[in-house]
């Protein structure tokens, strides 16, 4: 992965009602040398709980500044896993956002205007959701809500508001824990607005801590405390008081009964343990405390063997975390000796495959990055190897050039994949227009590797191939020069579209293969000497969705917000995620529509690997000349522009035929009439045969002059007061896209002229 800052995801997230393992990382489609660091880390962060993706567990003063994963540093810190289901398997971001769910009124200046009680009281009184919004605020706002004047005082009021804790949040605990989370987010990223947090909040806090901990139902097994119980132990992370608060996790790990916990939500509580000790080696002094008193290593084993039952199930992942951070303790060499046992016997619990394979990789990956000279004590040698036997046991052919390695994968499925892989090449060279492999390139076959689930990529692929896996896939490259080099793409089935089968980002990774071959000279290291991120995932995602004719309602969405001038996108580095790959498919979209010549003279110094002169053309030659265009034609995608449908792949810049029927109210399948014309107040119809088994029937206006607006009827021709269904944008650019339309039969569609139109396109898809 790219360096990064960790992501944050809001605490109405564990609402949610999911059983995943999602990751977001920097890369969330990238190619190796962006994913992979240069040294194999074991495995990052703890994986989210089984009730859901886990709030961001490490959100505030522990987010430190080489928390992302550094490309050569050592026991690199992962960002934390989040919700990376598509927008449309998951809640909407207005459904999560203040304003659309929201309770109570929130406004930013009831939080930064007020101090001392009046401050507590808002705070209390505030809706969660309010609350989450805090996490985003910078400048005066950040200072004036979370300087530390505001934050000791809010610290001392969960002190006080922990006397009295009920084991529920009728008395808005939660809403204090959860504005000091958001405290010290804003102050860490944003220290120069908000200014330093010294002694006196290290005092407020420890109170408050202490308070909760320390209160009668703090240790209630119910839903009403799970929730709380877990956003105060994320906090002792954000306010790094990791080490003052290892009783904590001990008794926790302690308390921990999956017979009454799970039912009771509590899951979600324990987990954050995991992510103070994950955190914990970066505090000052942690380690020192663990050699001082190593019990809670003792408590992470007994953890982890007291509850081997549940692995294979979904509260697995609690033992896996377990057993992760029992076993990251082998980097302290004072340490060794006591870890050692206690790692062997975990692993010799498990298996390299089967339902205890996470426990068995969790070790072998920790052995393999700290303790590797004594794999033989653990018996993990060779884990790579072991763990491909075990858990990837399908191997199906696509084609000469495609081989597919599974790990559970059925006959219908193979299928479904190999037809999807083979049928995207025509499509891709028809769009890149390429002459053949770029010199060199010796990459003639290509390995996909497709695990079961998020989980299962998250953590076995980390193990096999040494890779961080906190993303939604990765295209392991290699080098293309090199005789023998097999690249490969390793991805995963999305297991939130179960009982529908879908591979996550398989069409987004084929394509990072294909434009590597065909468009980029050399490794990806050597496409990265200049900014070519606009291209690289652009291109990946632009393919994968036009391909598939599926529309990307993210980059719409994106396009209506104008966000960026074009000129400024050539300059995209990984890194935020919206840039990076909605934004990303808008440039190149724009540039294949409206450019095409100079996406060709951009591609030609690219796949000469003149990376200086695809520069010159794209901040020089072209430079800021298309940003007034880009942003008048966001407009048109955003207003129904970039709608696809699920039909036949088109390429851009290559119109349908005309259709043939000497009738030309008459439309068919895959055709265009041009020249189409009505005077104001008149409609141009058109009929359209639906054959059987149609699924879906898109129709498009484009081109001339006038407003002519689509008008839809499934029983007769179409007017203005008779029609299901319309489109109405203020130019000739209409799309209606009917889904399972009455097949076997006409259904009809009409252009009405609001003013009188001439020269306009009319085409129809199936």
């Amino acid at each position: 992965m790219s360096p990064s800052r960790p992501l944050r995801l809001p605490q109405l997230a564990r609402l949610l009602t999911l059983v995943l393992s999602l990751f977001l990382a920097v890369g969330l489609f990238a190619p190796q040398s962006q994913a992979a660091p240069a040294t194999p880390t074991p495995g990052g962060a703890p994986a989210p709980t089984p009730t859901g993706p886990a709030p961001q567990p490490a959100i505030g003063a522990t987010e430190r500044a080489d928390s992302g994963q550094q490309l050569a540093s050592v026991d690199q810190r992962a960002p934390l896993p989040v919700d990376t289901r598509p927008a449309e398997a998951r809640p909407t971001a207005k459904a999560l956002s203040l304003g659309a769910a929201a309770e109570k009124p929130c406004t930013i200046g009831d939080f930064s205007g007020r101090t001392g009680g009046d401050l507590v009281q808002h705070i209390k009184d505030a809706d969660l959701q309010c609350i989450n919004s805090l996490f985003q605020l910078t400048g005066g706002d950040a200072r004036g809500a979370f300087r530390e004047e505001q934050m000791s005082t809010v610290a001392y009021a969960l002190r006080d508001a922990s006397a009295n804790y009920p084991g529920d949040n009728s008395t808005s605990v939660e809403q204090l824990v959860l504005y000091l989370r958001a405290g010290y987010f804003a102050q860490w990223y944003h220290k120069e607005d908000v200014g330093e947090y010294g002694a006196n909040l290290k005092t407020a806090i420890q109170s408050g801590l202490d308070a909760f901990f320390n209160s009668a139902h703090a240790r209630d097994v119910a839903s009403g405390n799970g929730p709380i119980l877990g956003e105060a132990i994320t906090l002792i992370d954000s306010a790094q008081e990791n080490v003052r608060y290892l009783p904590v996790v001990k008794r926790m790990l302690g308390d921990y009964k999956a017979d009454t916990w799970n039912p009771a939500g509590m899951a979600w509580a324990v987990n954050p343990v995991f992510t103070v000790l994950f955190r914990g080696h970066q505090v000052p002094g942690f380690d020192a405390a663990v050699e001082a008193d190593p019990s809670v290593l003792d408590s992470l084993s007994d953890f982890a063997t007291r509850n081997n039952a549940l692995l294979g199930d979904t509260y697995g992942v609690l033992v896996y975390n377990a057993t992760k951070e029992l076993t990251r303790f082998l980097k302290d060499t004072a340490l060794q000796a006591k870890v050692r046992p206690l790692a062997k016997a975990l692993v010799e619990k498990a298996e390299p495959k089967g339902r205890t394979v996470y426990q068995w990789a969790a070790v072998a990956e920790a052995v393999d990055y700290y303790d590797v000279g004594n794999c033989s004590y653990y018996g993990t040698c060779n884990k790579a190897d072991q763990l491909k036997a075990g858990v990837l046991p399908v191997k199906h052919t696509c084609s000469p050039s495609i081989t597919i390695l599974a790990q559970a994968l059925d006959a219908a499925q193979l299928e479904t994949a190999c037809t999807s892989l083979n049928g995207q090449d025509a499509y891709f060279h028809s769009v890149a227009k390429d002459s053949g492999p770029v010199k060199d390139d010796q990459n003639n076959t290509i390995e996909v590797v497709t695990f079961h689930s998020s989980l299962d990529y998250q953590v076995l692929a980390a193990a096999i191939y040494g890779i961080d896996t906190n993303n939604g896939g990765m295209y392991l490259e290699g080098e293309p020069a090199t005789a023998g080099n097999q690249p490969r793409f390793l991805c995963y089935e999305a297991e939130w579209a179960r009982p529908s089968f879908e591979i996550w980002n398989l069409n987004h990774e084929y394509t990072h293969y294909l434009d590597g071959r065909f468009d980029m000279y050399g490794d990806f290291e050597a496409g990265m000497k200049t900014p070519t991120i606009w291209w690289v995932e652009g291109f990946a995602e632009y393919v994968s969705w036009s391909y598939r004719k599926v529309n990307n309602d993210a980059a719409i969405a994106a396009a209506g917000r104008h966000t960026y001038k074009l000129s400024d996108l050539f300059d995209t580095a990984y890194g935020d995620q919206d840039r990076v790959y909605r934004w990303g498919y808008l440039a190149v979209r724009y540039m294949l529509e409206q450019h095409r010549s100079d996406v060709d003279a951009v591609l030609a110094k690219y796949r000469a690997g003149d990376w200086d002169g695809a520069r010159t053309i794209l901040k020089t030659t072209i430079g800021t000349r298309y940003d007034a265009d880009f942003d008048s034609w966001l407009t048109k995608c955003a207003s129904g522009g970039c709608a696809t449908d699920g039909g036949t792949p088109t390429t851009p810049g290559q119109p349908l035929p005309e259709c043939t029927d000497a009738d030309t109210r008459l439309l068919g399948a895959n055709c265009a009439r041009s020249n189409v014309a009505a005077t104001t107040g008149n409609y141009a119809h058109f009929a359209l045969l639906v054959p059987a088994g149609t699924k879906q029937v898109k129709v498009t206006t484009s081109g001339g002059t006038g407003n002519g607006d689509l008008y839809y009827n499934p029983a007769g021709w179409a007017y203005t007061d008779a029609n299901t269904a319309h489109s109405t944008n203020p130019d000739n650019s209409e799309t209606l896209t009917v889904t399972d339309p009455l097949a076997g039969g006409y259904v009809f569609f009409s252009v009405y002229a609001k003013d009188g139109f001439s020269g306009v396109s009319v085409t129809s898809e199936i």
